[in-house]
């Protein structure tokens, strides 16, 4: 019997769930387990934490605890959350537990002995102040690539290229603001480019992934692979199993996929069957399902299948990475160090998480980035579940319990419009269910959506508050044909709003235990039972709450003002800022933020790069006299030699050149 394994993106450990996980890689991966189960499909569910991450790392430094106290803390919050939402993983782990080192060093012993892995020196950042090499995530600059602010030492979130940090430009420490120095140090590497060839030839055979992750896959191998640092220097994390190397440990990308075999082997012991794991890490004819962001895209199907095709236990490769791109927050894109995103344990305070799956199926990122909006939220709720499904319901069982005393009896003959009804729906569950078998869970839920709209126009036109007067018969028809439709809504949604669909069966006293196939089992007499409301409409009060809290978050970051580490007098006295005139400005082709002046700064010109062409045209600055750092070292940006720096003032991303509200010679120090 074929085995399904399924996965959801391990999440870092460095803070609670927020909504963009959700849609990434939990809500999706639930739902198409729920659908499989109703198959009868072997099938499970593996997830976990990623708690060898450096945000675990920076975050247990912020707060003056152990690394593990963070990791620990936020598996069990993240935990809660997925079960407010019944997500329902048949494991959920952690990469910092006894199963996952052991296996995480066999799977680095195993790739070093067949020649994929090589020892390098090389140069890495390191911080004077603290002593200590900087590992990815501890550095930030400026993207080479896209030269977006803000990237960090192994990825860039603008352009989701990998970064090597030491080619970042404008490096800072995370440690303590200063920019780092460079040492050399010793690192093991996987050879990425013995895999090209085998790589190439196994994506040949995955013609059914989706475009946006194959695009993907294809823009890096065209790019060139090139080797990849397996180890870094830092105290938290898996030991690298060599002598004399002490401080080296597993970088967190390599050894986070482990974690699915180590939460498998996990759920195994759980059932009392430790290599029961074996059945479907070792089978051949296991379907693996990476359900992720794209984001990590990459790592899973490019990194992940070269590590795994090359240790001693034949494990099975990725079968599926149907992965999801972004999901914003108000149209604009999430960020949790903004503190821009909804947290789901904040949500659940307000709101049934059954409402929270229903909007992010109905709005899934499944081929472009959508947006989460509050309002929109409430309007689907209200309108979709609310106005037709629980509409559809109410109407149906309010009026069978009125004149029929709640019993239905299947008519012998149909209408036309009955039987035109009940086919048109029969066959709108056989797309539902290829759309669930395709991942496509947006489309799914419409048309699951359309056969209650149906139902409502049905109802209409039937008209059964006249026909009671002059033919019970046809009105028991209509709630008949209403009712069997509400029972096929009760299997087609349960993988989507699980809980709501158990409540809808209860009401028609249908049986919890149920399959895919019992859709088209035609149903031949009901008994409604106590009817109550599907849903809760949201009041507009209730959305203005939340814009409210969601500003109140903004201003409150706004307040808080970060500061850079002490100077002495000694290193102030090092900046030479004077007042410039701008001779020349022009954009730089290529780039939406740069441009490129030209300066006296007192009978000498200079070239510089100054990012504020959205604040500024380049024509209305030419003959401006503004403030400038002239003494910093010479850089190159797009190809512009940049000697000297532009003062300017930020707020909200809009750039304000100083300027003397006097009229002074161009060349005039500041001090």
């Amino acid at each position: 019997m074929e085995k399904i394994l399924v996965t959801s993106a391990l999440t870092y450990a460095n803070g609670p769930l927020h909504i963009g996980h959700v849609a990434g890689s939990y809500l999706n991966a639930d739902i198409f387990v729920r659908y499989c189960k109703l198959k009868g499909k072997d099938v499970i569910y593996i997830g976990g934490t990623d708690d060898y991450g450096t945000p675990i790392s920076i975050k247990a430094e912020e707060e003056g605890v152990e690394p593990r106290i963070i990791a620990e803390r936020y598996n069990k919050s993240m935990k809660k959350d997925l079960d407010g939402l019944n997500i329902e993983l048949d494991n959920f782990s952690g990469t910092s537990r006894p199963e996952h080192i052991k296996i995480s060093q066999d799977f680095f012993t195993n790739l070093l002995e067949a020649g994929y892995v090589t020892k390098k020196a090389l140069h890495q950042f390191y911080d004077e102040k603290h002593k200590r090499f900087l590992a990815d995530r501890y550095v930030e600059g400026i993207c080479p690539h896209c030269k977006s602010e803000g990237a960090r030492g192994d990825q860039c979130d603008s352009c989701g290229k990998l970064i090597d940090s030491i080619n970042l430009i404008d490096p800072k420490s995370k440690l303590s603001g200063e920019k780092p120095v460079i040492k050399e140090t010793t690192h093991w590497y996987i050879d990425l480019p013995k895999f090209e060839k085998q790589l190439r030839e196994w994506f040949q055979t995955k013609k059914y992934w989706k475009d946006n992750v194959l695009n993907f896959i294809m823009s890096w191998l065209n790019e060139g692979l090139i080797e990849r640092a397996i180890t870094r220097d830092l105290d938290w994390g898996i030991p690298i199993p060599l002598e004399n190397t002490e401080g080296k440990v597993l970088y967190v990308w390599f050894d986070a996929p482990i974690g699915y075999i180590s939460s498998t082997m996990e759920w195994a012991k759980k059932q009392g069957k430790p290599d029961l794991w074996k059945e479907y890490w070792l089978n051949p004819e296991t379907k693996l399902i990476h359900f992720l962001g794209k984001d990590n895209i990459p790592f899973h199907t490019i990194i992940w299948p070269a590590m795994l095709s090359k240790q001693k236990d034949k494990y099975v490769l990725p079968y599926d990475v149907p992965a999801n791109e972004f999901l914003n927050l108000e149209g604009q894109k999430m960020s949790t160090s903004k503190n821009w995103t909804v947290w789901v344990e904040d949500y659940m305070k307000y709101f049934d998480g059954e409402y929270l799956r229903y909007y992010l199926a109905a709005n899934a990122p499944e081929t472009k980035d959508s947006d989460f909006y509050w309002k929109d939220f409430q309007n689907k709720i209200n309108n979709d579940l609310s106005n037709v499904l629980g509409n559809l319901a109410n109407r149906t069982f309010v009026f069978a319990k009125k004149y029929f005393d709640g019993k239905i009896r299947r008519p012998e003959k149909h209408s036309k419009l009955s039987d035109k009804t009940l086919k048109e729906s029969y066959k709108l569950v056989e797309f539902t269910d290829k759309s669930f078998n395709n991942y496509q869970v947006r489309k799914a839920t419409k048309i699951v959506m359309d056969i209650a709209r149906s139902g409502n126009k049905y109802f209409d036109e039937t008209q059964p508050w006249n026909k009671i007067k002059t033919n019970k018969d046809t009105a028991e028809e209509t709630l008949y044909v209403c009712t069997e439709l509400l029972r096929m809504i009760s299997i087609a949604f349960s993988p989507i709003i699980p809980k709501a669909m158990k409540e809808l069966r209860k009401m028609m006293n249908l049986s919890e235990d149920f399959k895919w196939e019992d859709i088209k089992q035609i149903h031949e007499n009901f008994e409604i039972g106590e009817v109550s409301p599907l849903f809760k409409k949201i009041e507009d009060a209730e959305i203005e709450k939340q814009l409210e809290l969601l500003k109140a978050t903004q201003i409150k970051e706004k307040e808080k003002m970060e500061h850079k580490p002490e100077i002495t007098f000694e290193d102030f006295e090092k900046l030479e800022m004077r007042i410039v005139k701008i001779l020349e400005s022009e954009n730089i082709p290529k780039s939406n933020k740069l441009l490129k002046l030209k300066v006296d700064i007192g009978g000498e010109e200079r070239s510089v790069v100054a990012g504020i062409s959205e604040s500024y045209d380049p024509e209305e600055l030419i003959g401006k006299k503004v403030a400038m750092l002239i003494n910093l070292k010479p850089r190159k940006v797009m190809g512009v030699e940049s000697q000297a720096m532009v003062l300017a003032a930020e707020d909200d991303g809009n750039f304000s050149v100083l300027v003397p509200h006097k009229n002074v010679k161009e060349g005039s120090e500041i001090s």
